[in-house]
This record gives structure tokens, sequence and C-alpha cells, in this order.
């Protein structure tokens, strides 16, 4: 399988008249999605002081592998003796760190992608099971048996991305992007601005030091480390800096500007991510839910609550697409160079409509799988747990510390490399806790 992927675009489609701005756009689109609607929660559960220093933390460690990644753009690779620019994150790890690693990064790219198609699954099915439930309690009364099942809307996303997945091609998605930025804000604000005006009307700021209490102390344990890796899954944009680098104009450098955009990018995202999250946990407590859109802190105005649940649906509708083309391009690509001539790749057409036998069999498996999963495991919290813990420490922290290790070729056992080893080993504990804990919570949610 090649290593190309739409994450790495040919020089042709990079058009290098990007500016701070179109840098900083990129980033906090990238960033801000369906991660936001469980950080009130993760805050309940770690409490008000580690909650908030979690995020913040999070957010130094991602803004310190950013800054190392705008340092990859241009690379001297002194073993062929050529100056590479490195367009996007799996370029720059083929060409620092070799074959064998930008083997082992795409599949955890791929990897990424794939679980995003998951989560993105159990989130929507809540979100439109969310509007009936709405509706429900604002007709019936907050007591209500207002009970409806998931499955049906998980089968209903995946029908409805079984027939979206049949676009030709990732250039023929681009509307479905600006729609999924305009509505991953608008929930947002939405859910953070409910958080604050019910805490203003409940007169004080609920919640604790220690967070959500509970009966057994290893219980605490697990919902910390699912509160952890949550956090982890909201700060995934590293990922896109190298291919929003290649588009800005110079001067002043690229890296320059790369490096002042990830400031404010950071900035901006924490202070956001730390309104979402506390101001759901002031407001709800310990009754604070998983996912502050569907887990019914609050019922009025109910037409703003479906409004916000209709966004992160249309929002999860077209980032599904924006992140599975990807993936449908490397294989059918790879496909199309192993076997030139087979029929199976070969577009026809019905009725006026080009079709292909590989894109059709391939695309319907691919959504039959990510629906099945969802299907199987529909815990928001821990799956998303699960998420952030695969891909964080190796995408995030694990390439970028080692391409600067070999870029800056910093000699063993100084204080620089004994600092980034020790960094390093610090956040793979991290990742195995919180991996750890979130397949106990999985496990428990299935079979317990």
């Amino acid at each position: 399988m090649a290593l190309d992927t739409p994450l790495m675009l040919p020089a042709a489609t990079y058009k290098q008249t990007g500016n701070i701005w179109t840098a900083l756009a990129h980033i906090i689109t990238a960033v801000v999605g369906s991660g936001v609607l469980s950080l009130s929660w993760s805050v309940a559960q770690l409490g008000w002081i580690a909650g908030p220093v979690s995020l913040v933390l999070f957010a130094l460690v991602t803004y310190l592998n950013a800054s190392l990644l705008t340092k990859f753009h241009h690379y001297s690779d002194h073993r062929n003796g050529v100056n590479v620019t490195n367009r996007s994150y799996l370029e720059a790890v083929r060409n620092i760190l070799g074959d064998l690693n930008a083997r082992v990064c795409a599949l955890l790219v791929f990897f990424n992608l794939f679980k995003l198609g998951v989560v993105y699954t159990i989130t929507s099915a809540s979100s439109i099971r969310a509007i009936l439930q709405s509706n429900c309690y604002h007709e019936h009364g907050h007591e209500a048996a207002c009970e409806y099942g998931i499955e049906f809307y998980m089968l209903l996303f995946g029908i409805i991305h079984v027939i979206a997945s049949q676009i030709p091609n990732f250039r023929s998605t681009k509307w479905l992007s600006v729609i999924a930025a305009v509505m991953s804000f608008a929930y947002s604000f939405i859910g953070s601005g409910l958080g604050l005006a019910q805490a203003i009307g409940n007169g004080k700021i609920k919640g604790s030091i220690g967070g959500v209490p509970t009966d057994k102390p290893i219980q605490k344990v697990w919902l910390v480390a699912q509160a952890i890796g949550d956090i982890a899954f909201a700060y995934p944009f590293p990922l896109i800096f190298l291919e929003t680098q290649s588009t800005l104009k110079s001067p002043p450098s690229a890296e320059v500007t790369m490096t002042k955009a990830s400031r404010i990018a950071v900035f901006t995202t924490t202070v956001f991510y730390l309104c979402c999250g506390g101001f759901g946990y002031a407001a709800f407590g310990n009754s604070t839910p998983g996912n502050i859109l569907t887990g019914f802190g609050f019922y009025e105005p109910y037409i703003l609550i479906d409004f916000a649940n209709a966004c992160v649906f249309l929002h999860l509708v077209g980032g599904y697409q924006v992140f599975s083309q990807t993936l449908y391009a490397i294989v059918e690509r790879s496909c199309s160079e192993r076997y030139p001539e087979s029929e199976f790749i070969k577009d026809f057409h019905i009725w006026k409509i080009r079709m292909n036998p590989l894109r059709l069999c391939f695309r319907t498996s691919y959504v039959v799988l990510t629906t099945s999963l969802a299907m199987l495991f529909p815990y928001f919290n821990e799956v998303v747990a699960f998420s952030g813990s695969v891909t964080f420490w190796p995408l995030v922290v694990y390439f970028p510390v080692e391409m600067y290790i070999v870029h800056k070729k910093v000699v063993p056992w100084t204080v620089k490399w004994c600092f980034l080893r020790v960094f390093i080993i610090l956040c793979l504990f991290v990742a195995m806790f919180v991996f750890v804990g979130s397949v106990q919570g999985i496990i428990a949610k299935r079979f317990g």
C-alpha cells in the first residue's frame, strides 16, 4: 500500500498564498469538533484543579510538538545530499526517520481516520436521539419516559454514508468541509453558552476539587483515565501543520508565520476548551453528562438544543466523508497501480451515473464495518478515550520528538537528549494508563 495520502498532496495542489490568518483558520477548524462535547464530563471526573490543569498540560504538549513540526518543512537530507520539502506529516516521517517508521506512522494515521468514523457514528446517532428526546420532554414534561434506542439511528447514519461515500474523490467534498466547519463552531458555542447560562441561573458554581465521587477507589482511577483520554482526543491538530505550512507565502518565512499561528491557535483553543469544560461542570457538578448536548442537563430552550444537535449531525456527516475519502483514495489508488488492467477497478455508467465496482464494494464494506463497531460499542466517553489513547502518544509526541532528535542531531546523553527521552517516556505512561482505563470502561459496559 502506498504511503501517499491526501494528507500528502502533490506539489501542484499547494498554492502558497496563505498568511497567518488563513493558517489560524485551518488549524482551529481542524481542532474544534466532537471532542468538545465530552470536555465537561472530563473536568467533572478530574475536579476543579486537575481538570483545567490537564487541559493546559495537553495544550503545552501539543504546542511543543507543533513547534517541532514547523521546523521540518525544509529538511536537509545529509545522507543523500539533497534538500527536501516535507509537505505533509507522513512525508516528514519518511524523509527523516526512514521507510519503516513511515509505514508504522501511516498505519496509525489510517487507524486514526478509521476510528473517527466509529466515533462519528456513535456521536451523530446520539444527537438524532437527543432531538427526539428533547421534543418529547418539552411536550410531556421532564419526568416523562422519553426512551429511544440508538441502533436505528446508527443504521440511518450508515445508510446515508453508503450513498455519500460514492462521491468519486476528495475534491468533491469541499462543500462538506465548509458546512462541517460552520456546524462545529455553532454547536460548540451553544453548548458552552448553555452551560454558562445554567451556572448563572443556579446562582452558584457546582463541583469540587476532587471531582465526581465514587464508591470504589479503583472505579475513580478508571474514570480519571477515561477523562484524560477524552482530553487527548480533543487535541489532534499537529497532524495538519505541515500541510498548512505548505500553503503559506513568504516573506516572512513559512516557519515564522506557522510558529505564530500555532501559538495563537493553541492559546485560543485552550481558552475555548476551558470554557466548554468549565461552564458545563460549573452548571451540573456531579451530574455532568458524558455528552453536554445529549445528556439532558439542559431541557430548555428545546429548539436551541435541537438546533445544536442538528449541527452536530451535519458536522459529523461532512466530517465522516472528509476523513473517509482520505482512506478511500489510498486503497483505490494502490489497487489501480497494482492491477491496472482489472475490470473491477474500471468505471461504468448506469443512467448517466458513473459507478465503479471497487468503489462500490470497498466503500460500502468500510461504512458497514464502522457502523457495526459503533453498534457493538456505543459508549461515547469510553470509545473517545480509547481513540485518544491509541494515537495521541505516537502521532503527537513520539514521531515529532524523534524527528527533532534526528533533524538537530541531538547528541545522546546530553541534557537535551535526556530531557526529550524522559518526556517521551512520561507521555507513554500516561497513554498506557488511559488505554487500560478506556478498555476497562468498554469491557465493563459491554459485558458488565
